[in-house]
């Protein structure tokens, strides 16, 4: 009912923000793939709360416990199950928004789709529930690594009108991580640091802009028609808390292009492969991998809780005034890096399954 993604790499999350934890179980994925708690945790600390001045004061350590799927550090090929406690809630702080609903949150859509809903942070809806993705994320990763090498970076793009310099074909994941709000162009990191903190001292919020790309796809990735690479992927990213846009390649700006302008012609490089001079399409043609870099951009709207006082109603229609307590991100672009990573990771091991499962079988009769 919604809480699965995936076809031959398929993962289901669980959980909710308050309740007793969250997590995923991972099907599909191969035996004898190295995996211990550790490269998992690596990711997961990306994630957290509590890292920075710029993200929610929650203190989680977000520790993972593999339960399952798992023997003598390899994966077995069954079903992995990974759960993360919940340690830091303070459902004390949410008594308000039980009959209160939230301008631009999930309370009232919940409500009017279940007739109940859990109001301790959000629930199921809160950025709590991508923990399970970012866990199930690290381990296609570590598929895409390990057989084709694929290299997934994301980083901050924008926030606000404060838009970085950065070259998505060599940027690295050091760069990303050397400073809090995950951007590559250290100068315009620091102007997104000071932006956000004013904005967060005001009671306010922000958004922006996580721009990822994924290196060394192999070509061929991606079924046509409904499921082009391109649409699993735009899914898999607004699938994702607070993000409302998606582009790839050349995106909205190829609309200013005529088609002379935005094609990607051919050539052929001194290794004999068939490559394109430009890369307008994003790595993506025709729903299929073409073996360039893919490129993707994600909008993340301001946080919709916030504390300055707002115009909302009750549960029963009643007009009421909300400033929101609790904790939460002035801005979740720098959280959102590793989520969005690991969205375009289970893509992508998903239909390495699925292209080795229908092309792959008889290839050698070809």
């Amino acid at each position: 009912m919604g809480n699965t993604f995936g076809h031959l790499f398929r993962i289901s999350t669980f959980g909710e923000s308050h309740g007793g934890g969250v997590g995923v179980v991972i099907d599909g994925c191969p035996p004898l793939v190295p995996l211990d708690a550790s490269f998992i945790q690596a990711e997961l600390d990306r994630r957290r709360p509590g890292q920075s001045k710029i993200t929610t004061p929650r203190k989680e350590a977000d520790t993972c416990e593999i339960l399952s799927g798992v023997f003598e550090g390899k994966t077995l090929g069954t079903p992995i199950a990974i759960l993360v406690r919940n340690q830091d809630t303070r459902p004390q702080d949410y008594g308000e928004m039980a009959t209160t609903y939230r301008p631009s949150h999930a309370d009232a859509t919940y409500d009017a789709k279940y007739g109940i809903r859990n109001w301790q942070g959000g629930g199921r809806s809160s950025a709590r529930e991508t923990i399970g993705r970012v866990a199930a994320g690290a381990i296609a990763k570590k598929i895409l690594s390990q057989s084709a090498g694929v290299e997934i970076v994301g980083y901050v793009k924008r926030i606000s009108d404060l838009e970085c310099v950065a070259d998505p074909d060599t940027v690295t994941l050091e760069q990303v991580e050397s400073n809090i709000v995950r951007c590559p162009d250290a100068d315009c990191a620091e102007r997104m640091i000071q932006l956000i903190e004013k904005v967060r001292d005001s009671g306010d919020s922000i958004g922006g802009v996580v721009e990822c790309v994924a290196r060394n796809v192999p070509k061929g990735l991606g079924m046509p028609v409904f499921d082009k690479l391109e649409a699993d992927l735009a899914k898999a990213i607004v699938s994702l808390p607070a993000c409302k846009g998606f582009e790839i390649g050349s995106g909205f700006a190829g609309t200013l292009l005529l088609g002379s302008e935005h094609n990607d012609e051919y050539y052929t490089d001194e290794q004999g492969a068939i490559r394109t001079v430009t890369n307008r399409s994003g790595g993506i043609q025709g729903g299929i991998a073409n073996g360039e870099n893919i490129i993707l951009r994600a909008a993340f709207k301001p946080t919709a809780t916030i504390r300055q006082q707002q115009r909302t109603v009750t549960r029963e229609g009643e007009a009421t005034l909300l400033a929101a307590k609790g904790r939460h991100d002035p801005c979740v672009l720098p959280r959102a890096v590793p989520m969005v990573e690991a969205m375009v990771a289970l893509v992508l091991c998903d239909h390495l399954l699925r292209h080795h499962g229908q092309c792959g079988t008889l290839k050698s009769e070809f």
